[in-house]
């Protein structure tokens, strides 16, 4: 395909990992919406949590390409740089349930630490050491700005900061690494790989640790998707320990957003944490959740469905609270969230439920059912 109107000084073009997942695909989806001059190619591997359907709104795009392949395939990575012309890489490629980790920590290494080594490795071959970078293809660091657009976005976790006491002030940019969890920790380590290439090689990276995201086309095994689904089936809602773990709870849409205002924005090197001002325990939001779909489904025979509420073992070393002060977000980036929290919950069990469909693809997985089967039955 004849792409060269993606060519354009005011274009970018994109590879975007992981982007069939659900972080990934909300943000496709809302940069073809800002950006449609932007040429977007994403390289998804299709694990159990990558599901091409999600990107189906994006498919017709001309400026859109699909690969399927492993981000730790450095000539794949390497020939899609150099033939696509890539100038920006959005990183969200991972493994990402903490659970899992928990279970399966390998798996968590490969992908989030190897993985994104094997990304910084083919973009400093591409940008820094190629033949191209001397004819100003480069993103190399002049005086903390981007000498032409290359940038590197590596998207982390504020799970890298580990667990706050219940009076704690919220996380910042500068609050020490302290994972609790095989996830966390792979993905710290990721967080540090990226730096290095920015402070040694000079490879033009910045790096954004969110709060826990909910919105379209999430996975099941999530609290939020898990629970809207369990509460239309009759099953019970599972809950960890006593339910007082408090999560900040970001909007998909926000996330995005606010890494459109980092690409656009952002000092390289930097970090940047975004947060969703929605703090509230496990109880509490699946206690909404129940009281949204009470409302939604008044019908059905498991109202009041927080009857379904079943209190599980908890999870190993599960951290207390996470939450994330904004402020540099805010006084650099003017980012903030758009809507408040209980307005985006609605919204987001409206999209289930007008979306069964997608759904129930997902449920038939027999790996998924043996998995949920094997971990609440604890």
């Amino acid at each position: 395909m004849d792409n060269s109107q993606f060519t354009t000084h005011n274009s970018r073009r994109l590879l975007i990992t992981g982007a069939a997942g659900f972080i990934g695909a909300n943000f496709v989806l809302y940069w073809q919406s800002k950006h449609p001059q932007d040429r977007i190619v994403v390289l998804d591997a299709l694990t159990y949590a990558g599901n091409r359907a999600n990107l189906a709104e994006a498919e017709g795009h001309p400026g859109f390409r699909f690969v399927q392949g492993d981000i730790r395939d450095f000539d794949l990575v390497l020939q899609l740089l150099h033939e696509e012309r890539i100038d920006t890489i959005v990183h969200f490629a991972a493994e990402s349930h903490v659970d899992r980790s928990i279970e399966g920590p390998d798996a968590f290494i490969e992908t989030n630490v190897l993985g994104t080594h094997i990304l910084l490795k083919a973009a400093r071959a591409c940008w820094l050491d190629s033949p191209a970078a001397a004819s100003g293809f480069s993103g190399a660091p002049v005086d903390g700005r981007r000498q032409g657009r290359c940038l590197f976005h590596h998207v982390s976790t504020d799970e890298i900061f580990g667990s706050l006491g219940p009076d704690e002030p919220p996380f910042t940019e500068e609050t020490p690494y302290r994972p609790n969890s095989p996830y966390a920790a792979s993905k710290a380590a990721s967080n540090h790989l990226v730096r290095s290439y920015w402070k040694t090689y000079g490879l033009p990276v910045t790096v954004s640790n969110c709060s826990n995201n909910f919105g379209p086309y999430q996975h099941p095994e999530k609290l939020i998707p898990l629970m809207i689904l369990n509460m239309l089936q009759g099953k019970s809602l599972p809950v960890y320990g006593d339910g007082a773990n408090i999560r900040d709870w970001l909007q998909v849409e926000d996330h995005c957003r606010g890494i459109e205002a980092i690409l656009e924005q952002g000092r390289l090197g930097e970090m940047y944490n975004i947060g969703g001002h929605g703090e509230m325990s496990n109880l509490e939001l699946v206690r909404s959740l129940c009281a949204i779909m009470d409302e939604k489904r008044p019908e059905s025979p498991h109202v009041p469905h927080e009857s379904l509420i079943q209190y599980v073992a908890d999870r190993p070393g599960h951290d207390f609270r996470y939450a994330i002060d904004t402020s540099k977000m805010q006084t650099e980036l003017g980012f903030a969230p758009s809507r408040d929290f209980s307005e985006n919950l609605r919204s987001c069990v409206e999209w289930y439920l007008d979306n069964l469909e997608w759904c129930e693809a997902l449920l038939q997985n027999a790996d998924f059912q043996q998995w949920l089967e094997r971990h609440y039955s604890r």
